[in-house]
């Protein structure tokens, strides 16, 4: 693009109607060869002179004020750009973009100023945008070393001015024209909206703007700390995530507004890129976890949230990665798609009755007004862009965690009226409950005094047939002794009556006893007594050792759980005895419920209970049965001798001879007299009982 002088229209229809039309045509050649010189050594741009006074304390820089060149490479010097060529590459700021449409590429600003009359105060150039990572000014067009260098890449202490925004100074003189150039480069499409201010529209933005912001992160600290103390308190997880909220939000508005890096981390210009990229999808996350709690989504939509939970992730990686690697234009919908599926929770969750969502739909309402206007801004339209428009988004923010701070304290105060009414509830039934004892208790006053109404009039009864029988025993007073003598004697039977009832009461217990034990059942009876193996082995074990555990070997009293059911081991010697060991059950070769049986069977029947018998109910065979029969017959006669009538069949189960004869070979049949003896001594006995019990 090269640089043209425009030709008053004037000249041109002189030039075409006039009879010198030759001379004009002179003239006007003339005119245009001292425009290309003019060009040549000071080439005017295409942007308008920006007009300043000493009347002025401010003026916003539109698009019509500055001409935009883009150096791709990033290599272009100022002397390069001040070429012809290269000088008339500069393009209007209105005829393009107002913002950096190609992040990493260095743009070149030229900025006409002129000055009108004295300037009895400094004229400043402030760049809203505090995320330019590289800025280069230079306040002397003709001098590259009077380059003033900073950036977000750099340290704060790079900036001319302590100020969250760069401030530039701009040296201009009385009645004079001047031109600066800036050097930008961004990370990000960043716009280049700026304004000129002077010293003292300075001081009045700085009191009110710093003022303001420190308002602002004073209320969001006052949040902070507030619910930090209720979620101590409470221990309500919704607190917790309330204040994670807040906290990211404060994150966010640091590293928007510069005061972070100027004030928490201003050595550190990595740190404040890290800041900005991941600021945003923190706010993101920590968002959509008070959200989804506040809004009880997962009980409310138990559909819909496991698509805003993934959503939301999905979002916050996808924004990581675009503020890392691809710069693309689709962060606005990955921050909208999110924010939007979270509105529409709230909306479903108000209409589903929950009330405390109306104030999180209002608070989500004013925080997108006020993004509407950052997107503005960012986008360089400035057609909104003023002090609330520029802090609309703090103040919806302050808003918004005060409007949800007061809705969670509703919602906290739901669950409270809510609790409080099941108490109440509870308090009524609690209440009726106690008026029923208090019914009850009337109602066992009521009968105590009826008791005692009868015991009144039971006692006057008893005092009137007291009198009765005291008139009546002075009639008989001539009979008294008779009477007393025959009481006398009625206390002798009565004694002597007494003593036989106690004796009739013993002999009726033991035979009841001997019946009981002398009382055949069958087989299947008898089992569920003794159902099983394990069962026959504990009652064995227990009545084995039922004075305590002596080893054989040692005589040790300390034993442990055998490998066998039942059985025990010698802590000393190491010995193990089973249960049916030393008893008549040792070496027992067929189930020892039907072992249990058949000694029940022959005691019962006093050994004369046949082996055929035997086999048949017990199903075996009937050379087994006569055997056992017969160890159990030695065993009977061995017991013979003290042998009493409360003798029970499971004595003989503790016969431990059997097994030592087993052992030695030997048998003892010298008992046999005696066994015939006691068994009639039992059968006269269970007679004798019979018939005092019939």
């Amino acid at each position: 693009m090269r640089p043209t002088l425009p030709i008053p229209n004037a000249f041109l229809l002189i030039a075409r109607f006039g009879p010198l039309r030759w001379l004009w045509a002179v003239l006007c050649g003339l005119l245009l060869l001292s425009g290309w010189s003019a060009a040549a050594t000071t080439p005017p741009g295409p942007e308008k002179p920006l007009t300043v006074s000493a009347r002025q304390e401010e003026v916003l820089i539109l698009p019509p004020n500055y001409s935009v060149l883009e150096d791709p490479g990033g290599r272009m010097t100022l002397t390069d750009v001040q070429l012809g060529v290269n000088a008339a590459r500069f393009v209007a700021g209105s005829s393009i973009s107002t913002n950096m449409q190609h992040p990493g590429a260095a743009y070149w600003l030229r900025l006409t100023v002129q000055a009108h009359g004295p300037q009895p105060q400094h004229w400043y150039l402030e760049l809203y945008d505090s995320h330019l990572s590289d800025v280069v000014f230079f306040p002397d067009a003709t001098d590259p070393a009077s380059a003033v260098h900073t950036g977000a890449d750099q340290s704060f202490l790079s900036r001319p001015y302590s100020y969250k925004n760069f401030l530039l100074r701009l040296p201009l003189r009385a009645d004079q024209t001047q031109t600066y150039y800036l050097r930008l480069q961004a990370n990000s499409k960043t716009s280049f909206l700026a304004r000129l201010r002077t010293e003292q529209g300075l001081v009045e933005r700085f009191q009110q703007e710093y003022g303001l912001l420190g308002g602002f992160y004073g209320i969001l600290l006052i949040m902070v700390v507030y619910n930090l103390c209720l979620y101590f308190f409470t221990h309500e997880q919704t607190y917790l995530r309330y204040v994670l909220y807040v906290l990211s939000c404060s994150l966010v508005f640091l590293s928007e507004d510069g005061l972070g890096f100027q004030y928490l981390w201003p050595d550190h210009p990595w740190f404040n890129q890290l800041v900005i990229i991941s600021s945003a999808p923190l706010l993101l996350l920590t968002f959509s976890y008070y959200a989804r709690h506040f809004l009880d989504a997962p009980q409310r939509l138990p559909h819909y949230d496991p698509w805003v939970r993934n959503v939301v992730l999905l979002s916050a990686a996808a924004l990581l990665l675009d503020a890392l690697w691809w710069q693309s234009d689709l962060s606005f919908w990955l921050y909208l798609l999110p924010y939007g599926m979270l509105f529409v929770a709230a909306l479903r969750v108000w209409r589903g009755g929950f009330r405390p969502a109306r104030f999180f739909l209002l608070s989500h309402t004013l925080v997108v007004v006020s993004v509407g206007f950052l997107i503005l801004r960012k986008l360089g339209i400035d057609t909104f862009t003023n002090t609330f428009t520029v802090y609309s988004m703090n103040a919806a923010f302050v808003l918004e965690v005060v409007i949800l701070s007061y809705a969670l304290g509703e919602k906290i105060k739901g669950i409270q009226d809510a609790t409080l009414r099941a108490q109440q509830r509870l308090v009524k039934q609690l209440r009726k409950k106690h008026e029923v004892q208090e019914q009850l208790v009337e109602q066992l006053r009521q009968n105590d005094e009826l008791k005692d109404q009868l015991n009144t009039e039971l006692e006057g009864l008893v005092a009137q047939r007291t009198e009765e029988l005291r008139q009546q025993g002075e009639t008989i007073a001539a009979q008294n002794r008779e009477l007393l003598q025959a009481n006398g004697l009625l206390a002798l039977q009565s004694a002597a009556i007494e003593k036989l009832n106690g004796d009739l009461q013993r002999d009726l217990q033991k035979a009841q006893a001997a019946r009981v034990l002398a009382q055949e059942v069958d087989f299947g009876e008898f089992s569920q007594i003794y159902p099983d193996k394990d069962t026959c082995l504990s009652y064995l074990a227990d009545l084995k050792w039922a004075q305590g555990y002596h080893c054989r070997k040692c005589g040790h009293d300390n034993f442990c759980e055998g490998r066998e059911p039942h059985s025990r081991r010698c802590t000393r010697c190491r010995y193990v005895e089973s249960a049916t060991a030393y008893t008549l059950l040792q070496k027992c070769k067929f189930p020892i419920v039907k072992a249990f049986y058949a000694v029940f069977l022959l005691h019962t029947h006093k050994g004369n209970y046949p082996a055929q018998e035997l086999s048949r109910v017990l199903d075996l065979r009937r050379a087994t049965c006569w055997s056992f029969s017969q160890k159990v017959l030695e065993a009977m006669r061995r017991q013979a001798a003290e042998a009493t009538e409360d003798d029970s069949w499971t004595d003989l189960l503790l016969d431990d001879t059997a097994a030592d004869a087993d052992e030695a070979g030997e048998e003892d049949v010298a008992a046999a007299p005696v066994l015939a003896r006691k068994v009639e001594t039992w059968a006269g006995k269970a007679k004798t009982s019979e018939k005092k019990v019939g």
